[in-house]
């Protein structure tokens, strides 16, 4: 089949991609419909422009769109990527392989635009995964709370706008998630720390840095 495709994996089905918009869904007016019920009528959507695909996820299902097993929100997708619509699972294919700069592979899922307060909150759910520990969890929102010298209640309300932001479906361990999407967006790193000269007393770690970026 020329051109990119998506192969069904629970029927084998497989559907051409069309050359602008493909809309994904459980609903009859959709082109690609899947029957599982974890799938909303209208649940995503294909977008070819030139050589490049990416799928996006409208936000009107609470099981959300993932690619490779991540929650996303706009994606750009490899030829073999896995993209999962609730419990409902495709393969991409057909897509022209392309070497990426790494700067360009950071930038592959698009992220929102954040406040300067969203970045604290992030820095600070962020800052335990990227200490030395072999495995940590991000901070509670008391610890968050705690570090920000700030309400509890107010953690919690930031916490479910970047929830939204993000689009990070309910669910167990949705602070695990939304960390796990930050760093891999690059938005959170860890500041280098700059060697104590001798003689010095050593200086605490500073706190690691967000970079916030617009969506592409």
């Amino acid at each position: 089949m020329e051109g990119p495709f998506i192969r069904i994996e629970d029927t084998g089905e497989v559907a051409p991609l069309r050359p602008e918009i493909t809309t994904v869904g459980r609903g009859r007016g959709v082109d690609i419909r899947l029957r599982d019920p974890s799938v909303s009528r209208l649940h995503a959507e294909f977008v070819r422009r030139g050589p490049y695909v990416y799928v996006v996820d409208l936000g009107l299902s609470r099981n959300g769109t993932r690619v490779n097993g991540r929650p996303i929100a706009r994606r750009v997708l490899d030829d073999g990527d896995v993209i999962s619509f609730g419990a409902a699972r495709c393969r991409i294919g057909g897509i022209p392989r392309e070497d990426l700069e790494p700067e360009v592979e950071l930038r592959r899922a698009a992220a929102p635009e954040l406040t300067r307060r969203e970045i604290d909150v992030l820095t600070s759910l962020c800052r335990p995964a990227l200490s030395d520990e072999a495995f940590v969890s991000p901070a509670t929102a008391r610890e968050i709370a705690d570090d920000l010298v700030v309400t509890e209640a107010a953690v919690k309300q930031h916490l479910l706008r970047l929830y939204q932001k993000f689009r990070i479906p309910e669910g167990s361990n949705r602070r695990t998630r939304l960390a796990n999407e930050v760093v891999a967006l690059g938005l959170v790193r860890p500041t280098p720390v700059v060697p104590q000269q001798r003689g010095n007393p050593p200086a605490n770690d500073p706190p690691p840095r967000v970079v916030n970026r617009r969506a592409s």
